[in-house]
Parts: C-alpha cells; structure tokens; sequence
C-alpha cells in the first residue's frame, strides 16, 4: 500500500522541479558569487578531514572539452573566448579543463579553465598545492627549466625525498634513451589514475562538450562537475562511515 504522504498534492507540489528561468536565475548567483568553486573546495575539505583525500602527491593532465564552431547564432561569431588547438593533424575548437590529482586516492583537488590553445605547462603552478611528495605529469610538462628549479627549491629546504615524476620531452636529436623509456613505462600505469576523472565527466556523464558561452561559465561547472566526480569516487567508503 502506497503511504498517504506521496497521494497528497502538497507531496508533489513542494518537489516538483522547478521552472528554466529558476534554475538559470540559481546559476547566476552561483557564478556571480564563485560559489562552485566554494562548494568544490567544501567537498575537498570535508573528505581530507575524512582521510579520504591525502595531497601527498599530485598528478596534472588536461583534456580538451569542444564547443560549437558554427556561426549560425543570434551574434553571426564563434564564442571569441573559444579557441582552436592542433594535436597532430587534427584541429579542435573549444576550451581546456586542467586538474591537479591526489595521487593516491585520484580525487581531483585543484583546477582551471582556459581556452584550447593554452599550453598544458602554464597552468602547472595553479594545479600544484605546494606540500607535494610526488609530481608527476606527461610531456607536455616538461620544462628542463622547471626541473632544475624544482631540484633544486628541494635541496634547499632539505627535501631530497620528493620525487620528480615528469615525463621528459621526446627529441629528434637526440631520441630519448633506453633508461628513458624505462622510466616512462614504469611511470605510465601510475599516471593513468589522472585520467579516471575525465573518463567519469566524459564517457560516464555525457560532458563532451561546453553547455555555455565563455570560460568562466562553464568552468563554473566543472568545478561543479569534479566536486561530484570527487563525491562518486568515494561514495561506498561515505555510506560505510
């Protein structure tokens, strides 16, 4: 027998899902107050008092997100916020989402939006927290630059024990060496776990490509959209607790 709560219309009058106008109106105060970004850093707050989130190393990628390249709006333009980017020879439109990953538990702490053309290696100090053990990334961070500074910050405040887990740059001349590509292998199915929250946003919920117009709009999302993904992620050791 159904219970007398869900026959009465007070039920359904009080959670019925609310009109588009709303719901846009929410997420505009959402977006001009920053508040996704302060609801991701909540989340990330409660589970690393949890235990569950343990910044002890960090692990950074990007993925590109598409948007429309048609000019059949109400503007006649692409959105001038968008950008076009060329990995090998194909050529995309859109925006980059960039994430700094707990190495251990792959709970993404840190991240920005920019548009596609940004080079993965400039938003490499946003992603990183500072209190890293471990730093680990693909080639498109490597900086020879960068590594020697970050050796040597390390020797200077005494700690030899972080360990830098940066894929080196493959040359023409001369080619990376065998010890070189024994490292990467060794290195590859631990930096696979960078790529689990993409495969959640992307292939599990559908987000391939932006809903809005501008990077801060739909970074608003993502942020959004990781704070759930981090949620997901430990949602069998939240229930249990």
């Amino acid at each position: 027998m159904i219970p007398a709560l869900f026959t009465s219309r007070s039920f359904y009058r009080y959670r019925s899902v609310p009109d588009e106008t709303t719901i846009l109106n929410f997420r505009h105060l959402l977006e001009e107050h920053d508040l996704q970004e302060a609801i991701f850093a909540a989340i990330n707050r409660d589970l690393k008092e949890r235990g569950l989130l343990m910044k002890r190393g960090t692990l950074v990628d990007a993925t590109l997100i598409a948007a429309p390249s048609s000019t059949k709006n109400k503007s006649g333009k692409r959105d001038p916020e968008m950008s076009s980017t060329q990995k090998g020879n194909q050529y995309d439109f859109g925006m980059k989402a960039h994430i700094g990953v707990d190495s251990d538990s792959s709970l993404v702490h840190s991240l920005t939006g920019t548009e596609a053309k940004r080079h993965d290696s400039t938003q490499r100090k946003e992603l990183l927290h500072g209190e890293e053990q471990v730093v680990g990334g693909d080639k498109g961070y490597a900086d020879d630059q960068y590594r020697n500074q970050y050796k040597k910050e390390c020797r200077a405040n005494r700690t030899n024990n972080v360990v830098y887990a940066i894929c080196d740059k493959e040359k023409r001349n001369p080619p990376l060496s065998n010890s070189q590509k024994k490292r990467h292998r060794k290195l590859s199915g631990w930096r696979a776990k960078v790529e689990h929250p993409f495969q959640v946003i992307k292939c599990q919920w559908g987000f391939r490509k932006v809903r809005y117009r501008g990077v801060k709009k739909n970074t608003c999302q993502l942020f959004m959209l990781f704070g759930l993904y981090n949620l997901f992620r430990v949602k069998r050791k939240l229930l249990a607790g």
